[in-house]
């Protein structure tokens, strides 16, 4: 497009957001176009009308939830990237960018609410099957995520860490979350804990070659090994385990996501892929997540 088409169709869009002034009058050939832009504001008017809709509900959610019972760890399968940007006739890379906002968007109601610790499944030692392109675009987003979004979660206390094995990652994002680790090791408001290369077999197998490790060398009896003593060489040792994993995107499997910690972890799933996933999806994960009796196997 020239630049004289940019400025011509800038004009135009003006008529649309502006009202006409009085005595400007358009021939023909503009009405047409005008009208063209006038269904293109409707379409974004709809738009704000559904965000303003969201708002209500959100806002209505809120009021329902108990503060004093709240999960302390959520966890999140950030699942239906692919598909959603599929369904749009997109890029898959573009599903994941739009992912990574509603990623920001849940990162500030936990936030808001006071939820202490955020687990999200963003990359899997079985997501390296997926084409090179595919993993390429993964990691820089993750990078570019780092980079955009560290000052501001710093800002706000939020703790970032990573689980899994982050050594075998490209080398720019392991020197971005190490940085970000670094910056934030303080930060006590939430905790961003953010599976990258994780598989939660892999985890247990790691948990058990160090503890054989510690009996092979005398520091540990076998006999003194027990639920509590395996959690503390999890990735996870000093993190309450989750009292609610979210999946989005209609999937009924945990698909190998921290296995040890979620025995007595409520699920909650959605059919909606995760870059629709709103704040108010999260919020009615708490309201029906406070609806649930925990009986941890007892009465």
């Amino acid at each position: 497009m020239s630049a004289r088409m940019r400025r011509s169709l800038k004009s135009k869009i003006r008529l649309v957001l502006f009202p006409l002034k009085e005595g400007v009058f358009l021939n023909s050939k503009d009405m047409g176009e005008y009208s063209l832009f006038q269904h293109i504001l409707g379409f974004f008017n709809k738009i704000r009308q559904r965000r303003n809709v969201d708002n209500l509900t959100t806002n209505r959610l809120r009021k329902m939830l108990d503060p004093a019972r709240l999960p302390r760890h959520v966890a999140i399968i950030m699942d239906g990237n692919g598909r959603w940007a599929q369904a749009r006739g997109l890029p898959r890379g573009l599903g994941h960018r739009a992912g990574v906002e509603s990623l920001k968007d849940i990162v500030s109601v936990c936030l808001e609410l006071g939820i202490k610790v955020l687990t999200v499944y963003a990359f899997s030692t079985e997501n390296w099957k997926r084409p090179q392109e595919e993993v390429s675009i993964l990691m820089n987003l993750l990078c570019e995520y780092i980079q955009k979004e560290l000052k501001e979660l710093h800002e706000h206390n939020v703790q970032v860490r990573a689980i899994g094995h982050i050594d075998e990652l490209p080398l720019p994002a392991q020197r971005e979350l190490e940085k970000a680790q670094k910056l934030t090791a303080n930060n006590e408001k939430l905790i961003l804990n953010i599976a990258l290369n994780y598989g939660g077999r892999l985890e247990i197998v790691d948990a058990a070659r160090k503890l054989a490790m510690r009996v092979k060398q005398g520091e540990i009896n076998p006999l003194d090994i027990d639920e509590s003593l395996f959690k503390q060489y999890l990735y996870t040792a000093d993190l309450p385990d989750p009292d609610l994993l979210i999946r989005p995107a209609g999937e009924l499997r945990i698909s190998n996501f921290l296995l040890w910690q979620t025995a007595y972890t409520e699920f909650w799933g959605t059919s909606v892929y995760w870059p629709d996933f709103r704040p108010k999806h999260f919020l009615q994960a708490l309201v029906d997540f406070q609806k649930r009796e925990r009986r941890f196997g007892g009465l």
